[in-house]
C-alpha cells in the first residue's frame, strides 16, 4: 500500500510555438508510446495541405461553418491566426481527463492564454526552434507557402516568442527524440507535485512505529521474516 494517494485525474498539456517548429511531430510521437495520452483535434477553416489528414491533423470547415460552431458554444476556445480561425471542441475532453488521459492541446498563443485563463492549473509548453534559420528551412521544405505568407508566418514567429514566458517550460526542437524525452519528463515531475496528493496514510505497524520514536520509547526486537 502506497503512502500517499494521488490525484487520478488526466493533465491538460497545452502545446504552442511557431508555425513550423514541429510541435504537432513532437505531440504524435509521444502519444504513439503512451497509453494515457490522447490528442484532442482542432478545428479549422484554412485550407487543407498535401500533407494534412481530415481528422488526424485538423478537422477542416469553411469559415461559414466555423462562425456557425462559435454561435453553438461547439468550442472550449478559438482565435484567429494569420486570417483563419482555429478552434478547440469541448467534445471528449473532460471526459477523457476523468479518465486519467493526459489531453494535449496543440494550438495558438490566444487560444492557449484563453485556456490559462478557463484552466490554470493546465501545463503550458512551448516549443522553440533551434535558431529562425531552421525554422525558415523546415517552413521551405513545406513546399506550401508563398513568400507573402512566409513573411507573414516570420512576422508572427517574431511576436510569438516573446510570448514564451507565460508558460511553465520552454523545449529546443533540435533532434525529435530528445524533445519528447523533456515531454516526458515534464509530465512525469507534474505528477510528482505536492497539490496532486489527495491524502497520506499509515498503516498500522508504521503508526507504531512512529509514535515509538516520537516518545522516546526502544524499539522491541522483531524477527523480520522473509518470504521465500
Amino acid at each position: 500500500m502506497s503512502i500517499i494517494k494521488s490525484h487520478e485525474r488526466g493533465s491538460l498539456v497545452v502545446i504552442s510555438g511557431p508555425s513550423g517548429v514541429g510541435k504537432d511531430t513532437i505531440v504524435n510521437s509521444y502519444v504513439s508510446s503512451h497509453d494515457n495520452a490522447w490528442i484532442s483535434v482542432s478545428t479549422t477553416s484554412r485550407q487543407m495541405r498535401a500533407d494534412d489528414v481530415e481528422g488526424q491533423t485538423y478537422n477542416f470547415v469553411s469559415r461559414e461553418q466555423f462562425e456557425e460552431l462559435i454561435a453553438e458554444g461547439y468550442f472550449l476556445e478559438y482565435a484567429k491566426y494569420v486570417d483563419n480561425y482555429y478552434g478547440t471542441p469541448k467534445k471528449f475532453i473532460n471526459e477523457k481527463l476523468e479518465n486519467g488521459i493526459d489531453v494535449f492541446l496543440v494550438i495558438e498563443i490566444q487560444g492557449a492564454m484563453k485556456i490559462k485563463d478557463l484552466i490554470p492549473e493546465a501545463i503550458f509548453i512551448f516549443i522553440l526552434p533551434p535558431n529562425l534559420t531552421t525554422l525558415k528551412k523546415r517552413l521551405e521544405r513545406r513546399g506550401t507557402e508563398t513568400k507573402e505568407k512566409m513573411i507573414d508566418r516570420f512576422k508572427t514567429a517574431y511576436h510569438e516568442i516573446n510570448e514564451v514566458t507565460k508558460y511553465n517550460y520552454v523545449v529546443i526542437n533540435d533532434e525529435l527524440d530528445d524533445a519528447v524525452k523533456k515531454i516526458e519528463a515534464i509530465l512525469v515531475s507534474e505528477k510528482c507535485r505536492c497539490d496532486r496528493i489527495e491524502e497520506v496514510s499509515l498503516n498500522n505497524e508504521e503508526e507504531y512505529m512512529h509514535m515509538m520514536l516520537l516518545e522516546d520509547k526502544e524499539m522491541p526486537n522483531k524477527v523480520i521474516e522473509v518470504e521465500k
